[in-house]
C-alpha cells in the first residue's frame, strides 16, 4: 500500500510573496470540532521543540472537543460564535479581532468548517494555512473521499496549502497519497488518509516556522534547510 509525503510548488496566480516572520512565531489554530490535527500539531510543536508557540486554540463553535484538549495543556481559547452574527463578514471581523489579539505569525486551519471571506483572507495573505483531504486540484470542498471513490480514483490523499480566497486553490506546500483499495468504505479511505494528514500538517507547518517557505510567482519554494 502507497505511502508517501511529497513536497512540490503548484502554479497559481498571484504576486511574489515572501513568507517571512520573526524568529518565535506565534500560532492560532481555527477549529470547529474534535480537533485532531490540531492535537497532532500540537504534540508536534512540543515534542520537537519548535521555535514557536501556539498562541491560541479559537473555534466558532462552544462544543468543539478540542478546546477542553487545548485548555488542558494550558493554552489560550476563544470561542466566537458562528451563530451570534447576522453575516458572514460580521463574524469574519469579530473572529479577526480576535485572532489579532495574538499577534499571529501564522493563522493554521485544523478543520475549520466556515467559508472565508476575501478580506479576512487578504488579512492574513501568506500566513495561513490549510489540510484538504484531497489531492487537490482533485475534490474541493466536502465529502472529498465520495468523491474519490465514486470517481475510480486509484489514489487519494491530501493537500496542506496556503489559503486563498478561491476555496481550496492556494498554493500548494505539500501532499501525501494513499492507495485507494478495492473494498475500501468512505470512512476506511478517511481512517487512512487522516493518518497521513497527522504526519503532513506539523512538517508543513515546521517549514514555515523554519522560513523555509516563499511564493514566487504563485509557486511554492522550499529553501534548504540552514546548516549550523
Amino acid at each position: 500500500m502507497l505511502q508517501r509525503s511529497i513536497f512540490l510548488p503548484v502554479s497559481w496566480s498571484g504576486l511574489p510573496l515572501r513568507v517571512q516572520c520573526r524568529l518565535m512565531k506565534n500560532i492560532v489554530i481555527l477549529i470547529s470540532g474534535r480537533g485532531s490535527n490540531m492535537e497532532a500539531v500540537i504534540h508536534a510543536a512540543r515534542k520537537e521543540q519548535w521555535p514557536a508557540r501556539i498562541a491560541a486554540v479559537i473555534s466558532n463553535k462552544a462544543d468543539a472537543g478540542g478546546l477542553e484538549f487545548a485548555s488542558k495543556l494550558g493554552i489560550a481559547t476563544v470561542v466566537v460564535p458562528s451563530k451570534a452574527y447576522a453575516s458572514r463578514a460580521e463574524f469574519d471581523a469579530a473572529l479577526q479581532q480576535e485572532i489579532d489579539r495574538f499577534a499571529p505569525d501564522l493563522v493554521v486551519l485544523a478543520g475549520f468548517m466556515r467559508i472565508l471571506t476575501p478580506g479576512f483572507v487578504a488579512h492574513y495573505e501568506g500566513r495561513m494555512l490549510n489540510i484538504h483531504p484531497s489531492l487537490l486540484p482533485l475534490f474541493p470542498g466536502l465529502h472529498t473521499h465520495r468523491q474519490a471513490l465514486a470517481a475510480g480514483e486509484r489514489q487519494h490523499g491530501a493537500t496542506v496549502h496556503f489559503v486563498t480566497a478561491q476555496l481550496d486553490h492556494g498554493p500548494v506546500v505539500a501532499q501525501a497519497a494513499v492507495d485507494v483499495l478495492p473494498d475500501d468504505t468512505e470512512d476506511t479511505l478517511a481512517a487512512r488518509v487522516l493518518v497521513q494528514e497527522h504526519q503532513l500538517y506539523p512538517r508543513a507547518i515546521r517549514l514555515f516556522i523554519e522560513d523555509r517557505l516563499s511564493i514566487d510567482h504563485g509557486d511554492v519554494r522550499i529553501a534548504a534547510p540552514t546548516r549550523h
